[in-house]
């Protein structure tokens, strides 16, 4: 069988876009998935959240009980009536 020689061109010459057309596909879902987890700050302290509030916080959520909260709350500087 004889070949135009088209064929041969066509291989050669089309697997760096199918490279190129991966390296995209995989580029973009990254930055979608960095997109999408920028914008759900989810658990992270905002900056005006003073250490008692985040204390607090915790305390509340059960994440700690009343003696680490209160060794806690002294280790920050917080005396019993302040707020």
């Amino acid at each position: 069988m004889m070949s135009n020689g088209a064929g041969g061109w066509m291989m050669g010459g089309m697997w760096p876009l199918s490279i190129l057309f991966w390296i995209l596909i995989i580029a973009g879902v990254v930055l979608i998935v960095r997109w999408l987890t920028a914008r759900n700050g989810q658990g992270k302290a905002s900056p005006a959240e003073s250490p008692l509030d985040i204390l607090k916080t915790r305390y509340a959520k059960g994440e700690i009980d009343k003696e680490t909260f209160e060794t806690m709350k002294r280790d920050i500087g917080v005396r019993d009536g302040e707020r």
